[in-house]
């Protein structure tokens, strides 16, 4: 007797094979056809039965452990991958591979979305080149991805589902296999809702087998791990670029120190300060020795402040002493600088005040040309003030324009005060510090050296942060 599993097809053919009740497509024969054979099928029957239920459904359990083994190592796999990956996008390739090969699809890949262009990037695929690739707008009625993004739902297509592909308006668009699954990578964020941050693609899968829902739930748990790492990874990137950031900030700080270093006071009384109101600012100032009698003294501000505002200052600082070496014209060292520096104004879109002047003892003159800077005054030894108004706009806007020089005495006791706009700024008491106080305390204390004058308007100033640079210079005849 021999009880055997066939095709019902072959039972069909078959008059002494029976089915094994309860089990379509299961049949049993009796081999030599005993005569009690009708006694012992009522028997064999409902034993046979009960034995290859159980085996079937043995066997179908254990293909379903198996599957739950494959996708929990595959989990398993992809999230030891990110979590040791220090490149995301050398991660995606290697998750893009596993999930190709354990979905038994030729292609796949992930697309993540750039928010400034409103486009979804390639940046990673398994049995296609990525790289030549262009991006995908996210309103491109054309591409399945970037409808699956907009909609933040999956996409999918098989031999089993009656309606049509999705619209292909390119033929380079097709897809050449007919089961394909496209689904967004969605970022949970914390205490709000759900937000699509790329596509992952699975395309030309193996023979016409439809994704099963098992299947479909598994991938979008992928998904949502890549959408995770996507995250990291773009806040990790945020906060390097925030270091990078600073530590250029702190060397371009270092720098302007250096360059706004205390002036030499061993053949002038002249006393200096810059603070700036970020990290790095635009104002700045420069003392020439010109010769033992005659000193050049110089202090601009940029229309801005921040690293782009210090990148200008420190040009014009270098500019600075090679024109002033070669002529002691002030008017002749502004138009230099412009020339020097116009190109970097223009694209910037800045300007700069910029005050320069040359006080010559032995001839008793201040010869000065002033390009848009306010905040010039000379006070003579008798208390008296004469504001040193501006020759020309600002350097930046008044391109080509002549400058001219202007002259007035300059006598032994007479100060020249100059600062910038953050002065005015500064909050000392609660009340703004005007321009007029500045002054005033200035020509109060004119007989005190430059630097106890310098310290005294800072300190009227305030010491609390200004919104603008502040900077200060004095010089004594």
């Amino acid at each position: 007797m021999v009880a055997g599993a066939v095709l019902g097809e072959a039972g069909e053919s078959r008059p002494d094979l029976r089915p094994v009740p309860g089990l379509p497509g299961y049949y049993y024969q009796l081999e030599g056809a005993p005569a009690d054979a009708a006694r012992l099928r009522a028997l064999l029957e409902p034993v046979l039965g009960e034995f290859l239920a159980s085996e079937r459904e043995s066997l179908r359990l254990a293909q379903e452990l198996a599957d739950r083994y494959a996708e929990i190592e595959l989990l398993y796999s992809i999230s030891e991958t990110l979590g040791q990956a220090r490149r995301l996008d050398a991660a995606a390739e290697q998750i893009v591979r596993e999930v190709g090969q354990v979905f038994g699809c030729r292609r796949t890949s992930i697309l993540v979305y750039d928010g400034d262009a409103r486009q979804l990037r390639p940046v990673a695929g398994w049995g296609i080149d990525v790289r030549s690739f262009p991006p995908v707008a996210v309103d491109d009625p054309c591409s399945v991805a970037a409808q699956v993004f907009r909609e933040g739902r999956m996409i999918g297509h098989d031999a089993t589902d009656p309606s049509p592909l999705p619209p292909e308006c390119a033929p380079e668009r097709q897809y050449r296999g007919e089961a394909f699954l496209s689904l967004p990578i969605v970022y949970p964020q914390p205490g709000g809702a759900p937000r699509p941050i790329g596509v992952l693609n699975l395309t030309e899968r193996h023979g016409t087998d439809a994704f099963s829902a098992s299947d479909k739930k598994l991938i979008a748990a992928i998904a949502n791990q890549i959408g995770a790492a996507l995250e990291n990874a773009r806040l990790v990137e945020q906060d390097l670029a925030r270091q990078r950031l600073q530590r250029e900030l702190e060397l371009a700080r270092d720098l302007q120190r250096k360059l706004l270093g205390p002036p030499a006071t061993d053949h002038a009384d002249v006393a200096a300060r810059c603070l700036p109101a970020a990290s790095v600012g635009g104002d700045f100032y420069h003392v020439i020795r010109l010769h033992d009698d005659a000193h050049g003294v110089m202090l601009g501000d940029v229309s801005s402040h921040g690293f782009a505002a210090a990148l200008i200052m420190a040009l014009v600082l270098s500019a600075a002493g090679i024109h002033a070496a070669t002529t002691e014209a002030p008017d002749e060292v502004l138009r230099r600088l412009r020339d020097s520096v116009a190109g970097e104004l223009e694209e910037t879109e800045m300007y700069l005040s910029l005050f320069y002047g040359v006080a010559d003892r032995r001839a008793r003159r201040l010869r000065y040309a002033n390009a848009g800077h306010p905040h010039a005054f000379r006070i003579d030894k008798n208390g008296a003030v004469r504001r040193l108004e501006a020759t020309v706009p600002p350097l930046g806007l008044a391109p080509g324009r002549r400058i001219p020089a202007a002259e007035i005495p300059w006598k032994k006791g007479d100060v020249l005060l100059l600062f910038s706009d953050g002065l005015l700024d500064s909050r000392s008491g609660g009340t703004v510090a005007g321009e007029r106080a500045i002054v005033q305390l200035a020509a109060t204390l004119r007989q005190r050296p430059a630097q106890a004058i310098v310290d005294a308007l800072l300190a009227q100033a305030g010491a609390e942060p200004a919104a603008d640079d502040r900077t200060i210079l004095v010089l004594k005849a």
